[in-house]
């Protein structure tokens, strides 16, 4: 986690000096990790009182095959790809843009399990 707030030094490469201190609301949360496994989900206060679903574990996912239009609730394999780091496919993460083998075939996370909650998916075979 990491303090989000502006920086103390201006482009030009001046100081500027605050006016305020660092807030307690202006650090991030640590990332969800979702992996596959039992379904669990946690609800996250936003700023501004809003709530995100976090999933920290899941084992379906909504495939939608192009070719028909048709979705499907179909169970995760494992991870195969992810081009936002090659250790998560060793710890089957799922993340967005991640290739999962599914029981009708591969398919691309569109969705982004970490914020929304649930995992969206297009079939690629």
């Amino acid at each position: 986690m990491q303090w989000q707030g502006e920086s103390v030094r201006k482009v030009t490469g001046g100081r500027r000096r605050p006016a305020q201190m660092k807030r307690r609301a202006e650090i991030g949360l640590a990332p969800a990790d979702t992996h596959i496994g039992e379904d669990r989900r946690r609800i996250i206060r936003t700023f501004g009182g809003n709530d995100k679903v976090r999933a920290l574990r899941a084992s379906f996912a909504n495939v939608t095959n192009l070719a028909n239009g048709e979705t499907r609730k179909v169970k995760i394999e494992k991870v195969e790809e992810n081009g936002a780091n090659p250790n998560y496919v060793r710890r089957n993460l799922l993340t967005k843009g991640a290739i999962i083998k599914t029981e009708i075939g591969r398919a691309r996370i569109m969705s982004r399990p970490g914020q929304d909650g649930i995992i969206n998916a297009l079939l690629l075979e």
